[in-house]
């Protein structure tokens, strides 16, 4: 049987990330795998690369072929380095900088509102809509006056009828009586 080290498919449309996988090489790109060795996402800054490499020095030892994909992975890490024997086997691989924890990040926040001038705490947009409501509650609303319409007089006794109806329906749900009605 020959077996293959090669990249396993997963992730979404643009956002791809790949797994390291030892494969039957008669099987599918995403088919059943023997073993997952490592995790590769490519387009991360910089890239995420994690080999197991006692499990990649085993199966390169035993004759896995890597694809051309994974073998500069490995060249990356410093897994083929030292399968070949060579020199560099510490390999080129980087690391991204470890993120802040959030709470680190809101304690020192805080510190900053809460220290000096409290002016700074509010962004520009926030005095704007400071300064656009303040005219607006200096001036007193008054209420627009409503235009008197004429209507025929067998016209207001159906509005009657229909305010009635509407305030039987919107009666108390706790009223048995409501129950028929609806």
């Amino acid at each position: 049987m020959a077996v293959k080290i090669r990249l396993k498919r997963l992730g979404k449309v643009r956002v791809p990330q790949y797994r390291i996988v030892v494969v039957d090489s008669r099987k599918k790109r995403d088919g059943r795998v023997i073993e997952e060795i490592g995790k590769y996402h490519p387009k991360e800054d910089p890239s995420y690369i994690d080999v197991v490499s006692e499990r990649a020095q085993y199966w390169l030892g035993v004759g896995a072929q890597p694809s051309e994909a994974v073998a500069a992975i490995l060249k990356v890490t410093g897994d083929w380095q030292k399968f070949k024997g060579e020199p560099g086997a510490e390999g080129t691989l980087r690391h991204a900088e470890p993120k802040r924890d959030k709470l680190e990040i809101f304690n020192e926040a805080l510190k900053e509102a809460h220290s000096g001038d409290s002016s700074d705490a509010v962004t520009k947009k926030a005095s704007k809509k400071a300064e656009t409501a303040e005219p607006a509650a200096e001036a007193p609303a008054e209420p627009a006056p409503v235009p008197a319409v004429e209507t025929p007089e067998g016209a207001t006794e159906e509005a009657e009828a229909v305010e009635t109806a509407e305030t039987k329906s919107d009666a108390d749900p706790d009223r048995p009586d409501a129950d028929k009605q609806a």
